[in-house]
């Protein structure tokens, strides 16, 4: 098994609602209007394309498994996700975690079992203030 890791950094915004049903979303930009209801992190330091080669190599492999570690004003919040062969994570600014399968440049975990609609509202809550936010991203291969 061979796996790497990666952490980002990120903030919250007065913004982030936390409601979309199937996807949830972290950014490089540093705007969030209330249309984004997926997004629940900005001003990120990585955006897909950031992660390294080693990253983006067993995210892409089929049977990959993500784990990513949320962490902001003392609420940690773990959420899994498959990896797989259609995942390039070559977009500028973008992650995107999804419960379905769809896979474009931003998507960096697919069959997640959290959507920003799930997540714990402890978390959103600090979010909405602006909190600073770590996300400790592992991913795990054959």
């Amino acid at each position: 098994m061979m796996e790497a890791v990666e952490v980002i950094h990120c903030r919250g915004h007065e913004n982030v609602l936390g409601l979309h049903k199937s996807t949830f979303e972290i950014t490089k930009e540093s705007e969030l209007s209330p249309q984004g209801d997926c997004i629940i992190g900005v001003s990120a330091d990585k955006g897909a394309a950031d992660l390294s080669h080693e990253f983006r190599e067993l995210m892409a492999k089929d049977g990959a498994r993500l784990t990513a570690v949320f962490s902001a004003g003392g609420v940690e919040v773990t959420v899994t996700s498959d990896g797989g062969s259609g995942i390039s994570l070559t977009h500028p600014t973008d992650l995107v975690w999804r419960r379905s399968s769809f896979v474009c440049p931003r998507t960096i975990g697919i069959y997640s079992d959290a959507t920003a609609a799930l997540l714990p509202r402890e978390l959103i809550e600090v979010l909405k203030t602006g909190a600073e936010m770590t996300v400790t991203l592992k991913v795990e291969a054959e």
